[in-house]
């Protein structure tokens, strides 16, 4: 089925060309070959203004599988991110990327992201991924945002 992966894949980087979210990136790896590699994207979000998470641009990478749009892309955040939902590995707990929860083959990679943009200030607080970011974010917000405001500074757009 990766034929069909593929296609979809490239019309979602014709569509994501033409308008994307401002400050979001989204593109395709390259092969050895210097070839796009759609399967392997490299993508940054912006955290939102206003959030503790503004000013800093978080590197995530989202993995397509071969029966892409069936099942979800996997997305990770090299670095990991102190964060509620997301694995000390740093990949992303999110229902919208469960094919068993909220996942739909209409989601668009743009969805995707934008959906992890709010879940960086909206955590889920019924489904953590990371103990240490979601005891602190429940029982000391205060110090929970400092660290993520020390976070944003380190990953601030240059």
């Amino acid at each position: 089925m990766s034929g069909i992966a593929v296609a979809r894949l490239g019309e979602e980087r014709k569509a994501w060309r033409k308008v994307h979210p401002f400050g979001f990136v989204a593109q395709p790896t390259k092969n050895p070959d210097g070839t796009l590699n759609l399967m392997v994207w490299n993508c940054a979000i912006p955290g939102k203004r206003g959030t503790p998470w503004e000013n800093g641009s978080y590197k995530l990478q989202m993995v397509f599988k071969d029966d892409y749009p069936i099942s979800p892309p996997k997305c990770k955040f090299a670095p990991a991110l102190f964060h509620p939902n997301v694995y000390p590995s740093g990949t992303v707990c999110l229902s919208l990327l469960d094919e068993e929860k909220d996942w739909r083959p209409a989601i668009s990679i743009k969805q995707v992201l934008l959906g992890i943009q709010d879940l960086l200030n909206e955590p889920n607080i019924d489904d953590p991924a990371q103990a240490d970011a979601y005891v602190c974010y429940c029982q000391n917000r205060q110090e929970y945002e400092n660290k993520v405001r020390a976070q944003a500074r380190v990953m601030a757009t240059e």
